[in-house]
């Protein structure tokens, strides 16, 4: 018998899966069945009927949906740096989970454009920063705001003389001046304490200081409570107080101790040590040292304080910081020529003491630190820390401040 070879079964053509998001639409879905349009580059879906939304990053339509049918991403409208973000990694692709463990949606939303959004109305309104200088007569503090912000800012740009006598009380004198770099404005405010320490009686010479500080806090709150408010409140409160230290080398004088420990909770106070170049590298170090036991043993608190740092990255970068204050600081506003650079310094009998080195004084990390790194949460602290103190204060003492009208403003101006 010969063999009987049996018939050829043919496999049937395998069916592919129905990707996700394909096919019916769910029974609370408004929108029709869509192909396969994103990530895949196959085709693009019918658009859904006139007045339905298009669901955000199903077609990727950042550039008029041309470049983003290959791609399945699109770039956000309007973002000019949301491009590279887009094709970054994994395409940038922004995935959506459902509560309920549903589908996942693919393709670029946008969100990462509120950095941007956020830049472009800071740089239109600007910003106030308002710096508070303490300290005895002839320690730099004009000088050294000079020198950090790069600018004439101190009291002497403001016409007064340098002959001018010692007051015989704390007088509190304030010179404003707008800086712009990189398109961004800042209205710096200058608040100086000409007279602070200077007498053979100096009792109570920070109640001046801290009624001008509670004055402003005042001031704000007034605002804020009226009927009628301005849409961006003009913020005079003291957001940073730089006290002066004097380079004795030996340890800090019951008047510094006194006035940091006062206004410490309504301020913040961040101390540095000027004219270091009056001691050497050791005498220095020693000295620090001693002024930060003697700050601990008071029990003063300056800016970072601990309780303040939001989360472990913070608290190991002011641990840093707190660990490297107070700032021997040198100011100069007097340009020399070093090694064929034109750098800030003093010029001495054993040649040029350079602000900005760090192997001269620590003046650049005082800059960064307060300028590059903490400038928005020196804000943040003075708003959200000590105003809500001062506010809940005054709020609890008066039984709530009554809002103020319009029309009771221009009453009580008459």
């Amino acid at each position: 018998m010969s063999d009987v070879v049996p018939p050829e079964v043919k496999p049937k053509p395998a069916v592919p899966a129905k990707p996700p998001n394909v096919g019916a639409p769910s029974p609370s879905s408004p929108f029709p069945p869509q192909g396969q349009g994103i990530g895949g580059g196959v085709g693009v879906s019918a658009p859904p009927p006139s007045g339905i939304p298009v669901p955000i990053g199903s077609h990727g339509l950042g550039h008029g949906g041309s470049h983003a049918i290959g791609h399945g991403v699109g770039h956000g409208a309007g973002h000019g740096g949301s491009h590279a973000a887009a094709h970054s990694g994994s395409h940038g692709h922004a995935t959506s989970h459902s509560s309920g463990g549903g589908s996942t949606l693919l393709g670029y939303i946008g969100i990462d454009t509120i950095i941007e959004q956020m830049r472009k109305k800071t740089m239109k309104t600007g910003f106030d920063f308002n710096i508070m200088v303490v300290g005895h007569s002839g320690l730099g503090k004009s000088t050294l705001v000079n020198t950090l912000f790069k600018s004439q800012v101190s009291r002497r740009s403001a016409g007064w003389a340098r002959d001018e006598k010692i007051p015989k009380t704390v007088e509190i004198k304030s010179v404003s001046h707008v800086i712009e770099e990189g398109g961004v404005k800042m209205k710096l405010t200058v608040v100086d304490t000409p007279g602070f320490g200077d007498q053979i009686n100096n009792d109570n010479c920070w109640e001046p200081i801290s009624k001008y500080i509670n004055e402003q806090y005042e001031k704000f709150l007034k605002e804020e409570v009226n009927i009628t408010r301005k849409k961006r409140i003009p913020d005079t409160r003291v957001h940073c107080c730089i006290y002066f230290i004097s380079p004795t080398g030996h340890s800090l004088r019951q008047l510094d101790t006194e006035f940091m420990k006062r206004l410490s909770h309504s301020v913040n106070i961040i101390p540095v040590i000027a004219k270091a170049d009056t001691m050497t590298i050791e005498e220095r170090q020693e000295f620090k040292q001693r002024v930060r036991k003697e700050l601990e043993m008071s029990g003063i608190e300056f800016y970072p304080q601990k309780e303040f740092d939001e989360d472990m990255e913070d608290k190991s970068d002011n641990d840093k910081i707190r660990e490297a204050m107070p700032f021997a600081v040198v100011g100069s506003d007097k340009e020399y020529q070093v090694n064929g650079k034109r750098v800030l310094g003093r010029k001495t009998a054993w040649g040029i003491v350079e602000v900005e080195n760090p192997n001269h004084c620590e003046f650049a990390q005082l800059r960064d630190f307060l300028i590059r790194s903490h400038l928005q949460d020196l804000k943040e602290v003075t708003h959200n820390i000590h105003y809500e103190t001062y506010r809940a204060k005054r709020l609890n003492e008066n039984g709530g401040l009554h809002p103020i009208s319009s029309n009771d403003t221009q009453e009580s101006n008459l």
